[in-house]
């Protein structure tokens, strides 16, 4: 924990410029764990420096010394494992078993993924022209992330950074570095020179804000709130950055009568709950055809009655607390939308579960007689609360799937594989998971409209961080 008080700068941990701190709390108990530092401007400057430095001789090494790298990366990892998971554990209350099945896990996975797309990588192409394309690093690049998936966003962001040759500075969540801490020891350990990797925390509006008007950062990565993404991306206009954006999401889940319902409603209940709803790809919006809606109605009550809550230290497949208390607030709010709206409160509704009067902690909560123009059908509510629309047929299902501005994911239960083909073409959004699939590991990630622009993971997320030069008469 000392590290929190430190930013990682052209390979050392440095005293901040800054002097402003922030508590670190964890959600389930509302105690403090550690102070960390909040950057400013200075601090900035100081890491786009040495990633700028460092980019010069980085940016010549080979593909095949980046792999050597990249697989001293994962031995670093494979060996502080649980200080990752135990660390999202302490400080955005995922549940121990989750913490390591899923979020640790994401730092081996989505690495290996990478891994792979770059021996595959083809860096030099000649065309049927003559000419020769080359795939060249893209520069000093900003990666700024969130604290609902710490270490997936990270992976995703730094690593295809360190895979493709390319400078970075991070800027974690505020409100979760523990486990940004963990990554960048980790990153030292591997052997990675000074000044490729840098860590400074801080807050948006001016570590983020720093960055993303640098004059020497060639590029912005960013995953957090639509709004919040707009203003990374206004602030990178000024200098005419590669912004890539992982943004907000209100997912469709289309249930038609045809699929094994008590399995796929269950299941999809629970793929809403998971991590306490609070992902930007949840499928929060369970559109049900009319001819099972009632049915659904009572699986759906079964299932979210079924769902445990409790303590993120004790094993299991319970639901965690909500990360902090503004985002307790906020979900206490948009359920008291829902009732005022008229919709009706299946199960859950305000207030902590019984017995849980301390944490962040929140009711699985499911609405039913939900129409698409309410708030709790088009906003984002960010926490354990599932909205159930009823539609007619194929055609009014698929409009509603795609009335929204978001198109991040989608879902799809049905026993036909023509129609899960039919209606998958026909929906907007970056992913479809067709029957409880899931996304694997090298996969690319991202959405359409207002969930962003850029892919993430694999083959296309190295691209998004490669530039491309050509050559002519070149013999």
């Amino acid at each position: 924990m000392k590290n929190l008080t430190k930013f990682y700068i052209n390979g050392a941990w440095v005293e901040p410029n800054s002097t402003v701190t922030l508590p670190v709390l964890n959600p389930a108990t509302e105690q403090q764990i550690g102070l960390v530092a909040m950057g400013n401007e200075t601090d900035v400057n100081r890491a786009v420096e040495a990633a700028s430095v460092a980019f010069e001789h980085f940016s010549q090494t080979t593909k095949a010394e980046r792999l050597v790298l990249l697989r001293q990366l994962r031995v670093a990892t494979e060996a502080r494992f649980e200080d990752l998971a135990q660390a999202m554990r302490m400080e955005m209350g995922a549940p121990i078993s989750m913490a390591r099945e899923v979020q640790a896990d994401a730092a081996v996975g989505h690495l290996q993924g990478f891994i792979d797309a770059l021996e595959a990588l083809e860096v030099q192409i000649t065309l049927n022209n003559g000419d020769i394309l080359l795939r060249e690093p893209i520069g000093v690049c900003g990666l700024i992330t969130p604290w609902n998936w710490p270490m997936n966003q990270i992976v995703l962001k730094v690593v295809p950074a360190l895979a493709t040759g390319s400078t970075c500075i991070l800027k974690p969540s505020e409100h979760t570095p523990v486990s940004a801490m963990v990554y960048a020891e980790i990153i030292h350990e591997a052997g990675y020179p000074a000044g490729v990797f840098n860590l400074v925390n801080g807050d948006g509006p001016t570590v983020g804000s720093a960055m993303s008007q640098h004059p020497d950062v060639q590029m912005m990565s960013f995953t957090g709130s639509t709004r919040a993404g707009i203003a990374v991306t206004q602030d990178a206009a000024q200098t005419v950055k590669r912004v890539t954006l992982e943004l907000g999401g209100k997912s469709p889940n289309l249930v038609f009568a045809d699929c094994d319902l008590e399995e796929r409603v269950t299941a999809s209940v629970q793929e809403c709950m998971f991590n306490t709803g609070q992902s930007c790809d949840a499928p929060t919006r369970l559109l049900v055809e009319r001819s099972c809606y009632n049915d659904v109605l009572q699986i759906a009550k079964r299932a979210a009655e079924a769902t445990t809550v409790g303590n993120p230290e004790k094993e299991g497949d319970h639901m965690g607390p909500l990360f902090d208390k503004i985002q307790f607030d906020r979900v206490q709010t948009m359920i008291k939308v829902g009732i005022n709206e008229g919709a009706t409160v299946l199960v859950g509704g305000l207030g902590r579960p019984d017995g849980l009067d301390v944490g962040w902690y929140v009711k699985p909560t499911i609405f039913s007689d939900v129409s698409n123009n309410m708030r709790i059908a088009q906003e984002e509510i960010f926490g354990p609360v599932l909205v159930i629309i009823p539609f007619k047929d194929e055609a009014e299902a698929i409009a509603i799937a795609n009335d929204t501005p978001y198109g991040l994911a989608s879902y799809l239960q049905t026993g036909n594989s023509d129609r899960a083909a039919r209606v998958a073409s026909k929906l907007r959004a970056g992913s479809v998971h067709i029957n409880g699939a899931g996304i694997n590991y090298g996969s690319p990630f991202g959405g359409y409209k207002q969930s962003g622009n850029g892919r993430e993971g694999g083959m296309m997320g190295l691209e998004d961080y490669l530039e491309t030069k050509s050559l002519h008469g070149l013999v």
